[in-house]
C-alpha cells in the first residue's frame, strides 16, 4: 500500500461520498490510476461500494476497516504485552481484537520481530484474576450506554434471580470483575456484569441519563455516616492498593460510608483479618462481628 492509497483511506473517513474524478483533482492523478487504486483497497478487504447515476459515487461501508496501524518496533511490543495483558480479561468489550491482532497484524511483522515478541512471553505473565461474564454482555452494555438506550437482563443476586429493567451508565474494571452502574427508576444502583445473563438491548431511550465519568465524579448524595478505622502497619501496606482504603494515612482511614454499603464494606474489611480494627461506627463493628461468628460457626 503506497502513502497516496493511505492517504485515499482517510478521505474516505472524512466523507460520505466521492467521485473517482474528484480523487484524481485532489492527488494530481488520472482517473484511471485512482481506479487502480480503489481496486487495489477492495482487494485489501476496504469495504467500498459504487453508486451510479448522476449523483453517484464511491461509499464505504459503516464497519469498516481503518488505516493500519504504522508503529516502530517499540510500539508494536507495547502493544503486544498489553494484549498479554488483555488475555487475562477474557470478557473484555470488543475482546475479538486481541485474536484478529495475533492473527492478522503479528503475522505481517518482520520475522525478526515476531521473535523477539514470542521471547519476551516467556518472561512475563499477570496474575489478574480473571472475571467470567461472556463478552457479549460486556460490548452490549458499553454499546447501550453509549446510545442511551434501556437494557433488560436477568440478575443473580443473594436472594435468587431477578429480571431487571434500566439504563447502563457505563462499565468499570475493579479487582477482577466489571461493574455496572445503572439507572432504576429514579435510583442508580450497582450490579456485577458476571451475575448477568439474558441481555437484552431495548428500543427505549433517555437523553437524561448521565455518563459513567460524570456519575463518578458526582458527590454521594446517599444518606450515610462516617467510618474511621484504624490499621497495623502491614494492614496499611494492604489498604494502599486497595481503591476502597488506599486514601489511609497514619494508619487511620476516614470517610463517609452510604449505609446501603455497609455490608459491602463489612466484608471488605473481613478480608484484612487482624489487619484493622473498626474504630466506628457500633453498627459496622456488628456487622464484621457477625460475619466472624458466621465463619467461625462452620468449623464447630
Amino acid at each position: 500500500m503506497n502513502n497516496r492509497q493511505l492517504a485515499i483511506m482517510r478521505l474516505m473517513d472524512s466523507r460520505k461520498k466521492f467521485t473517482a474524478r474528484e480523487l484524481a483533482e485532489r492527488f494530481q492523478v488520472s482517473v484511471r490510476t485512482i481506479q487502480r487504486d480503489l481496486n487495489d483497497l477492495q482487494e485489501l478487504g476496504f469495504p467500498l461500494y459504487a453508486e451510479v447515476g448522476v449523483h453517484g459515487g464511491y461509499r464505504v461501508l459503516p464497519n469498516r476497516i481503518l488505516p493500519p496501524l504504522q508503529l516502530t518496533q517499540t510500539e508494536a511490543l507495547g502493544l503486544f504485552m498489553m494484549l498479554e495483558y488483555l488475555e487475562r480479561v477474557p470478557d473484555f468489550p470488543y475482546g475479538s481484537i486481541r485474536e484478529h491482532l495475533a492473527e492478522q497484524y503479528f503475522g505481517s511483522l518482520p520475522e525478526d520481530v515476531q521473535e523477539l515478541i514470542a521471547r519476551m512471553r516467556r518472561h512475563i505473565t499477570f496474575m489478574q484474576r480473571p472475571s467470567v461474564a461472556p463478552e457479549a454482555v460486556t460490548t452490549g452494555v458499553l454499546q447501550a450506554a453509549v446510545e442511551k438506550r434501556a437494557i433488560a437482563f436477568t440478575y443473580h443476586s443473594r436472594n435468587g434471580e431477578k429480571t431487571v429493567e434500566a439504563y447502563p451508565l457505563g462499565i468499570y474494571f475493579d479487582d477482577g470483575y466489571w461493574y455496572m452502574p445503572a439507572r432504576r427508576r429514579e435510583r442508580v444502583l450497582l450490579y456485577r456484569t458476571d451475575r448477568m445473563k439474558a441481555l437484552r438491548v431495548l428500543e427505549q431511550t433517555d437523553d437524561t441519563v448521565p455518563h459513567l465519568q460524570a456519575w463518578l465524579r458526582a458527590e454521594d448524595g446517599r444518606s450515610g455516616e462516617e467510618v474511621v478505622l484504624r490499621f497495623t502497619d502491614f494492614g496499611q501496606r494492604l489498604a494502599g492498593s486497595d481503591p476502597l482504603f488506599q486514601t489511609v494515612e497514619g494508619n487511620t482511614w476516614r470517610g463517609r460510608v452510604p449505609h446501603e454499603e455497609m455490608p459491602y464494606t463489612a466484608r471488605r474489611l473481613l478480608s484484612y483479618g487482624p489487619e484493622v480494627e473498626v474504630i466506628r461506627p457500633d453498627g459496622l463493628k456488628e456487622a464484621v462481628k457477625e460475619l466472624l461468628a458466621s465463619s467461625l460457626n462452620q468449623y464447630l
